[in-house]
């Protein structure tokens, strides 16, 4: 997936000064979380490309049932628990990840502390049937080299369940209360459904072979909807049209 690889280069800290932030300290901070407030805590660490999966019991109700606690995973993608999200709601949680990334880094480093995101997504349960779950993420940026080291995310099942609610992405400012940034995907009111779909196929880096296939339609068909996108939205290619519609 396009975006993935997008992410992995830009979040992970491959380059410049080692950071000397203590990651015991933040393991025992993610580990406290799952505890106290029965969520699934996810801690990334950029700079060895490395997380730790702290579980719960409602880990067992999203039928996850990690072995150890923590599970360590070598790399910063959680696949377990990514793979239960809704196909819609992981891209757009991509997007939203790498749009906070983008507002952190433009902040100084003494106001970074003050914003998180706030998700509502779609998530398959034990019995494999999509439930709600709020999900939470915070970047901790090392004092060393100013640079993204940690990034804790919390999992726990949404209190309300109610299908006339939309899945729901936004960057809030904790210290005043305040929403900063919440997903408008005003593009639908442009494209068409079936353009939508080749849209989203694009951004995930296939070909148009491989949409036709998909969407059981031609390869000429799929190169006429990648042209109407083109003309609908005035840019000048696919990949552009996807990073415009989504950010």
């Amino acid at each position: 997936m396009e975006i993935v690889d997008t992410l992995n280069k830009t979040l992970l800290n491959r380059n410049g000064s080692i950071c000397l932030l203590d990651i015991d300290i933040y393991k025992q901070q993610a580990s406290m979380y799952s505890q106290i407030e029965n969520v699934i805590s996810v801690l990334s660490d950029m700079q060895v490309n490395k997380s730790y999966v702290y579980t719960s019991k409602s880990g067992l109700e999203l039928g996850l049932n990690f072995k150890n606690n923590p599970t360590v995973i070598d790399s910063i993608w959680e696949e377990e628990i990514l793979k239960k999200i809704h196909p819609d709601d992981k891209l757009k949680k991509y997007i939203h990840e790498l749009r906070f990334f983008k507002l952190m880094d433009s902040l100084k480093h003494e106001d970074r502390d003050n914003y998180n995101v706030v998700s509502r997504i779609r998530m398959k349960d034990k019995n494999d049937e999509y439930k709600f779950v709020q999900h939470r993420m915070f970047y901790t940026y090392s004092p060393c080299n100013n640079k993204l080291r940690f990034a804790l995310c919390l999992y726990s099942i949404a209190l309300d369940q109610s299908i006339l609610l939309p899945s729901d992405f936004l960057i809030i400012n904790s210290t005043k209360g305040e929403v900063v940034v919440e997903d408008k995907l005003n593009y639908k009111n442009i494209l068409s459904q079936r353009e939508l779909e080749v849209l989203k196929f694009v951004g995930e880096g296939f070909t148009s072979k491989e949409i036709a296939d998909f969407l059981f339609i031609s390869v000429n068909t799929v190169s006429r909807h990648r042209q109407n996108i083109l003309e609908k939205l005035n840019v000048k290619n696919s990949i552009k049209a996807f990073n415009d519609s989504f950010y």
